[in-house]
């Protein structure tokens, strides 16, 4: 145990490197430390108690301080973070085929209009339509573990239009509006700036179903695996579309692609059920708490049709992936990928499902790190408490991972297993969670 606090001591020194001033150092300490308490709520107040209860008052002040006032950069701290995991994320990076650059956002319910970026919105901790704040992250992430590297607030358009509202909340003058999908183009470019090691993106359809967001990552260079909506229409196995009428010698050539009566773009719902039962084959990805997950998969090549009438080239073939579980009367889940043609089912079902992990990452940092227990209002707060709390788990995760790469099995207070999904956890994208995100 003594070797653990130590370790938790170093790591914490190398974090505060990032922090541009010494005094600032018993805030990260302090606030971190909080975090890693067995505490049932985790905001500055219980935190300030636990740590220092002769002096709580004090120790409050100091606290709320440092994550709601203080200067320091969210970037460099996570930038700290990542240096300390990534040696042993990368372990079995290699032989688990390498990493997956993971995509998500997150609610938090909000009672009052007040707090930075409120809105109403769909909330996926709620299931539905509600007042809460939504941020956007970007995870790395092996099959052994994951870490969020980037995260944002998603500000409303309704705050940035309202300057005098923002300015209140402490929003930079700067920021503009962006939507989601935006906001996570921005993390992905950095982290290739930054020189990560690149990885298979992965996201639901809420960023997926936007070809804009899908052919910016192509540009990047980098790989996709992001769900659809079952409305996604592409061009079926073996078609495509018109190429440009014949010049007839007048005026400018056409360039444009073009469809016909009869020659058109399918849904992919419709296509899916088009397809023969030889189509479909039940696939294993992993084993659960419980049992080995599977399902029944098809996979097609096909090409995305949206708004290609306004181009003059025909998109590259990719793969449609569609899970359609036995017994259910309709396909659940559609994917377009751009692995490899010569990848396997198997393969396209495995990458596609390593999305586990983000909901593992959520699920841990708000129950045991206290993600949402934030009580503050503005901007700065929001952000810096998100960080420390990435902080706090980041350096969890280390331990875990270093723990399975010695082969030893003890768990205590810094070296506990993540706990497993509980079984009424309904992971986003399945039925109970169909309402679309805003």
């Amino acid at each position: 145990m003594r070797e653990d606090v130590d370790e938790f001591d170093a790591y914490l020194n190398h974090l505060a490197q990032a922090l541009g001033h010494a005094d600032r150092h018993a805030g990260l300490k302090g606030y971190c430390s909080g975090l890693v308490m067995p505490l049932s709520r985790k905001s500055v107040e219980p935190m300030a108690a636990h740590i220092d209860p002769l002096h709580a008052s004090a120790k409050h002040q100091s606290l709320h301080h440092f994550v709601a006032k203080a200067e320091w950069s969210d970037r460099a701290v996570l930038h700290r973070v990542r240096e300390w995991v990534m040696p042993a994320l990368g372990l079995h990076a290699a032989e688990e085929a390498g990493y997956y650059w993971i995509i998500d956002d997150t609610g938090f319910p909000k009672k009052g209009k007040h707090s930075v970026g409120v809105a109403r919105q769909y909330c996926g901790q709620l299931g539905k339509q509600d007042n809460c704040q939504i941020a956007v992250s970007l995870s790395i992430a092996t099959q052994r573990g994951s870490l969020p590297i980037a995260w944002q607030l998603y500000v409303p358009k309704e705050w940035i239009d309202d300057r005098e509202r923002a300015r209140r909340a402490g929003i930079p003058d700067d920021l503009t509006f962006e939507t989601k999908p935006q906001i996570a183009l921005a993390q992905l470019r950095e982290a290739m700036a930054s020189g990560i090691a690149p990885g298979i993106v992965l996201a639901d359809a809420g960023y997926g179903d936007e070809t804009a967001f899908r052919e910016s990552v192509t540009e990047l260079g980098l790989l996709y695996a992001v769900g659809i909506r079952p409305g996604t229409s592409v061009w079926a196995p073996g078609t495509a579309p018109l190429p440009p009428k014949p010049w007839s010698g007048r005026g400018k050539p056409p360039t444009l692609l073009r469809r016909a009566p009869g020659h058109e773009p399918i849904v992919v719902k419709e296509l899916a059920m088009q397809l023969p039962v030889h189509a479909w084959q039940t696939v294993t990805w992993r084993e659960g708490s419980n049992a080995a997950l599977s399902s029944r998969f098809a996979a097609v090549r096909v090409r995305p049709a949206h708004r290609d009438t306004w181009r003059s080239t025909v998109r590259d073939e990719e793969w449609l992936l569609i899970e359609w579980p036995d017994g259910d009367t309709e396909p659940l889940k559609y994917f377009l990928t751009t692995a490899p043609e010569e990848a396997t089912l198997e393969q396209l079902v495995f990458v596609t499902k390593m999305r586990w992990r983000i909901e593992r990452d959520y699920q841990d940092l708000k129950q045991e790190f206290g993600l949402g227990h934030y009580e503050g209002r503005g901007w700065r707060g929001f952000h810096h408490h998100a960080t420390l709390s990435i902080a706090a788990y980041g350096f969890l995760m280390a331990q875990r991972l270093r723990m399975q790469s010695d082969g030893r099995g003890k768990k205590n207070f810094f070296e506990r297993a993540l706990p497993v999904l509980p079984p009424d956890y309904i992971p986003r994208g399945s039925p109970a969670r169909s309402t679309p995100r805003s």
